[in-house]
């Protein structure tokens, strides 16, 4: 599913093996390359930063680059 237009970004609290949602929306942002990220399509994050990836690619990209 690709995010439309009008889709509202969702508040995320990212945990161990899940997320909680803060504030509702259908989509988050991939803090690296900035692309949308269906909520369903959500795998990758960091809890430490609290911040989601768009890939593994990305996720191993950025841990490595930010050590």
């Amino acid at each position: 599913m690709l995010t439309s237009r009008g889709g509202k970004t969702a508040k995320l609290h990212y945990m161990a093996n899940n997320f909680r949602m803060l504030a509702p929306g259908d989509h988050v942002v991939c803090a690296v390359s900035g692309e949308p990220i269906p909520l369903e399509n959500l795998r990758y994050w960091n809890v430490e930063r609290q911040e989601a990836y768009a890939s593994a690619d990305i996720a191993v990209d950025a841990a490595e680059n930010r050590r």
